[in-house]
């Protein structure tokens, strides 16, 4: 009696969801929301994903009204990232882990140029926290941000220089934040905004697979559109603050778990003209992205990375 109950406690969660995403971001159908899933699919993913991490998620979104969806993995002719797939997207989700490196700093610089101009959003899942287009785009936010201190007559005199190399080391506890910097004046009258490089983690993380809660912080925040103000995610891997980022935005998501860790596990960064939301729950051993309430985040901030902004032509 109990399963029976939940398993419908599950489709009506998951029935009204679809309603109220459908119903609030109401999309053109002669143009829908373009969606590349980025995948680097490794062999461990098949033990809580049949068919890869990454087409569960496509799969899900194909499911939906308004989106266009296409799925690609790093094994792909150029590595699924060919200039013709990237000008067919609007939404880039990506999936990385134990592949990281090899995508190319050239690469990342393009996808983070798109998003820079507003021609493409970027939504890193888990530990694409160490993908090099969050990385990248990271950095960039990071110079924004600290030019953006400067006084404005000043901004075009200075020059930014990353101090240290990119590095995927898990900071200590007592490692100072990243990323920093300190300006110097050159004897020419310039200045050099010298910065050390966002790390991109965090001191601790616990794969074991213990439940965590994510509480709803921004619930008016259409990323939050249709969900409760807290949830629990039954078998996901621990991730502990301080994230080594520059500070988002807004945090939509916080999660939290028994032995006290918490994260900012849903995040949103403008980077340039574009927009990056980072959602942290998963692990590719567990199935995190069949559940109803996380697979609704995704959809949410699809539609409303790709929309929020955009320009309706008058008929």
């Amino acid at each position: 009696m109990f399963a029976c109950r939940r398993k419908l406690m599950v489709v009506g969660f998951t029935i009204t969801c679809c309603l109220v995403s459908q119903l609030a971001f109401a999309a053109d159908p002669a143009s829908p929301i373009r969606v590349v899933v980025w995948d680097e699919q490794q062999p461990k993913q098949k033990q809580a994903y049949p068919r890869f991490l990454g087409n569960q998620i496509a799969g899900y979104l194909e499911s939906r009204s308004g989106l266009k969806v296409q799925s690609v993995r790093l094994d792909d002719p150029n590595q699924g990232l060919s200039d013709a797939i990237l000008d067919d997207c609007d939404v880039l989700i990506w999936w990385g882990h134990v592949r990281q490196d090899r995508i190319s700093e050239r690469k990342a610089q393009q996808i983070v140029a798109r998003v820079k101009a507003g021609k493409l959003s970027l939504l890193p899942l888990h530990s694409a926290h160490w993908s090099m287009p969050f990385m990248v785009a990271m950095e960039e936010r990071a110079k924004e941000d600290a030019l953006g201190q400067l006084p404005e007559d000043q901004r075009s005199k200075t020059r930014v220089v990353f101090v240290d190399s990119r590095i995927r080391r898990a900071p200590q506890r007592d490692t100072p934040l990243t990323p920093s910097s300190e300006i110097r004046k050159q004897a020419d009258g310039t200045f050099l905004l010298l910065m050390k490089r966002p790390n991109c983690c965090f001191p601790a993380y616990r794969p074991d697979g213990k439940p965590s809660t994510l509480h709803t912080l921004k619930i008016d925040h259409p990323i939050a559109r249709g969900l409760p103000e807290k949830f629990t995610v039954p078998h996901t891997e621990m991730y502990d603050e301080p994230f080594h980022v520059p500070p988002p935005d807004v945090v939509i998501f916080e999660e939290r778990w028994e032995l006290g860790e918490r994260f900012r596990s849903g995040a949103v960064w403008r980077i340039g003209k574009g927009k990056l939301f980072y959602f942290r729950p998963g692990h590719e051993t567990f199935n995190v992205y069949f559940q109803p309430e996380t697979l609704q985040v995704v959809e949410n901030a699809v539609r409303w990375m790709a929309t929020e902004g955009r320009v309706v032509a008058k008929k």
